[in-house]
Parts: structure tokens; C-alpha cells; sequence
């Protein structure tokens, strides 16, 4: 049996000057369909580049997943969409919004 998903806005809610933003990106809104708030972090979060996924420091099992915009309360709400915009039924993942990929560099040009 699939688990139910639910539809969630992930909104910046830092002013730009916030020094939270220091280390991390702004991606803007990104609407997910995940099965609770929390999950939806990690859908956003997940499709953020890794740096396990290029040819970058530190690589080998060493992820930035937990370093991501979208994990920070003080960053970013989620709140669940209601609005019958998106069809909740579907795949868990980003359905709307964009998230950067251009925040690590690898290492080879």
C-alpha cells in the first residue's frame, strides 16, 4: 500500500541579510508532495547537488545534505497546501519551484 501524500510550500522566510543565509542557498518558493512537513525538507533537500554526486571536496561519504537551506526553521517554512492547485496523488519529489544545483563546484573544469 502507498503511503498518502500531501502537497507543501517550502517558503524563504529570512530577510536576505539574515547571516543564516551565509552558508546556504536561496532557492525561492519550492512546492513538494511528501508525507509530512518534515519530509517535505528532505524532498527539497534531496534534490540539492551532493558532494558526493561530483568530483568535489569532501567527497567519499561525506554529505552536505544536512547543511541545506530547506532543513533550517530559522530559513524556511513549510506549509501544507490546500489550495487543490496540485493533485496529491503521484510521486514523492519537487513538483513545482526550482532548486539550484550550482552551489558546488567540482573540482576538475
Amino acid at each position: 500500500m502507498q503511503d498518502r501524500m500531501k502537497i507543501y510550500r517550502l517558503v524563504p522566510t529570512a530577510p536576505e541579510d539574515d547571516p543564516n543565509w551565509q552558508n546556504a542557498t536561496a532557492h525561492g518558493e519550492v512546492v513538494v508532495r511528501a508525507k509530512t512537513a518534515g519530509d517535505a525538507r528532505v524532498v527539497a533537500s534531496d534534490a540539492e547537488l551532493d558532494f558526493t554526486e561530483i568530483d568535489a571536496a569532501p567527497a567519499e561519504g561525506n554529505s552536505t545534505d544536512m547543511a541545506s537551506a530547506f532543513r533550517s526553521e530559522k530559513l524556511y517554512s513549510v506549509i501544507e497546501d490546500h489550495s487543490g492547485r496540485y493533485v496529491p496523488n503521484g510521486p514523492r519529489g519537487v513538483i513545482e519551484g526550482r532548486v539550484r544545483v550550482d552551489t558546488i563546484m567540482p573540482t576538475q573544469l
